[in-house]
C-alpha cells in the first residue's frame, strides 16, 4: 500500500473528527483539505463516507448511556418515548429534503470555492447570532417540545450546502428558538446520530460499485483517526461551551473562507474539482 496515501487516509481523518461536530463544516473542510492533497478521484468518494462513520460511532460511544436508556425504554418510560419521537421530527426535514435535492447540490456545489463562501457567510452569521440577546427558554434536551425540534430540524437541512455545517446549522438554530448552549449543543449530537447513519447508507448504497478489498488499510487508517479524533473533540467542545461562546469559530471559519479565496484570486493554489 501507498505510504503517501494512507497520510493523506490519516490527515483527512483527523479533519473530518476535528471538524464533524464543531461549527465549521466537515464537509467543506474535507473538500478544501482533498483538494489540497489531490486526493478526489473515485476512491476518495467512499473513504470520506467510511470516516464520516468513525465520527458517528465516536458521538455513538461518547452518550452510549443516554443512547442505551432509550433504547431499552422504548417501549415503557414516557420520557424516553418522547425523546426518541423529538429525534424523529427534528430528522424528517433533512431525510426528505436531501432525497430530493443533494445529487444536485453536490453536483454543482461541492467545490472549494463554494465552500469558502458558504464558510464566510456562515461565520457572520454566528457572529450576529451571538451578538442578539440570549435568553433561553429551554435547559435541556428533554425540555424541548415538538416545535423547538421541527425548527431545529429545518435548520440542520440547511446543512445540505457544503460548508454550512451540520452542527453550525442546528446549533445556532437552537439558539435562535430558545435552546441553552448545552441543549442546543447536546440536541445537535444526538441529531448527529440517525442524520449521519442515514447518510452514509444512501451514499454507500449508490457508491457500492466503488468498495473495493484493496483499498481497506486507506479506510481502516482514516475511520480509526476519525473515530479518536470525534471523541476527543466532542467533550472538548462540551467544555468548552459551558463557559465561551462560538465567537472564535465565527473568526475562524471567515478567515479560513478569506485565505481560500484569495489563494485562488491570486493563483497560490490551483484548487482542483471535488
Amino acid at each position: 500500500m501507498d505510504p503517501i496515501l494512507l497520510l493523506k487516509a490519516l490527515i483527512l481523518g483527523i479533519v473530518e473528527g476535528l471538524t464533524e461536530f464543531l461549527p465549521i463544516s466537515s464537509t467543506g473542510h474535507l473538500i478544501i483539505v482533498g483538494s489540497l492533497l489531490n486526493y478526489t478521484d473515485e476512491q476518495s468518494k467512499v473513504f470520506k463516507i467510511v470516516i464520516q462513520l468513525g465520527a458517528i460511532l465516536a458521538v455513538c460511544w461518547d452518550f452510549r448511556e443516554r443512547i442505551g436508556k432509550v433504547a431499552t425504554g422504548l417501549r415503557s418510560d414516557p420520557v424516553q418515548q418522547r425523546f426518541a419521537g423529538l429525534l424523529l421530527i427534528a430528522f424528517m426535514p433533512a431525510a426528505v429534503l436531501g432525497i430530493l435535492f443533494h445529487g444536485a447540490i453536490k453536483h454543482y456545489l461541492f467545490n472549494p470555492i463554494t465552500v469558502a463562501f458558504a464558510l464566510i457567510v456562515g461565520g457572520l452569521l454566528i457572529l450576529y447570532i451571538e451578538r442578539r440577546a440570549y435568553h433561553p427558554r429551554v435547559q435541556s434536551v428533554d425540555a424541548m417540545g415538538w416545535r423547538e425540534a421541527l425548527k431545529v430540524g429545518f435548520a440542520q437541512s440547511m446543512a445540505m450546502f457544503p460548508g454550512v455545517s451540520r452542527s453550525g446549522a442546528t446549533i445556532m438554530g437552537g439558539l435562535i428558538f430558545g435552546l441553552s448552549r448545552k441543549a442546543a449543543t447536546e440536541f445537535s449530537f444526538f441529531l448527529a446520530i440517525p442524520t449521519m447513519f442515514a447518510a452514509t447508507v444512501y451514499d454507500v448504497a449508490k457508491n457500492r460499485d466503488l468498495l473495493h478489498l484493496a483499498d481497506l488499510p486507506v479506510f481502516v487508517v482514516g475511520f480509526v483517526a476519525s473515530f479518536i479524533a470525534a471523541m476527543l473533540t466532542v467533550k472538548a467542545l462540551l467544555r468548552y461551551i459551558s463557559s465561551h461562546d462560538f465567537t472564535i469559530f465565527a473568526w475562524y471559519r471567515i478567515v479560513f473562507g478569506v485565505i481560500v479565496l484569495l489563494s485562488a484570486q491570486f493563483g497560490w493554489v490551483e484548487w482542483g474539482a471535488h
